[in-house]
């Protein structure tokens, strides 16, 4: 299964490379690629305007169809708005939450995530 991801400040990016599973980046001078594959995303926390590409992303050429979950970043020192960006993507286009961690993870994030990713790519 691929991972699919948006990073501003490269903690997302450096998060990706540690698992070391295959993946793809949108990017704001690219969002409009089109998987026609199972993928998860994964999200740093930011306003909307920030992350508006990941929605257009979703929205074009049915993307949406093949995403599987929504895995998000954030500080934790934030409260509420810990991992917001893929709150509101959940609610939006109703994927399921599948995991959180804080800044670019710990190796136990990194192992969680590898072992979410695994369940889904073997259909539990």
């Amino acid at each position: 299964m691929k991972l699919v991801y948006f990073s501003i400040t490269g903690q997302t990016k450096r998060f990706v490379q540690k698992l070391g599973l295959a993946n793809k980046e949108i990017t704001e001078a690219n969002p409009f690629f089109t998987l026609k594959e199972p993928f998860v995303l994964l999200v740093p926390t930011y306003d909307e305007e920030t992350t508006s590409v990941v929605n257009d992303f979703l929205e074009y050429q049915n993307n949406l169809q093949n995403c599987r979950g929504v895995i998000g970043s954030g500080n934790r020192n934030f409260a509420e708005k810990f991992i917001y960006t893929a709150k509101d993507l959940c609610l939006d286009y109703h994927l399921p939450l599948l995991y959180a961690y804080e800044f670019n993870g710990t190796q136990e994030d990194v192992s969680k995530v590898k072992e979410i990713v695994e369940r889904l790519d073997h259909g539990n």
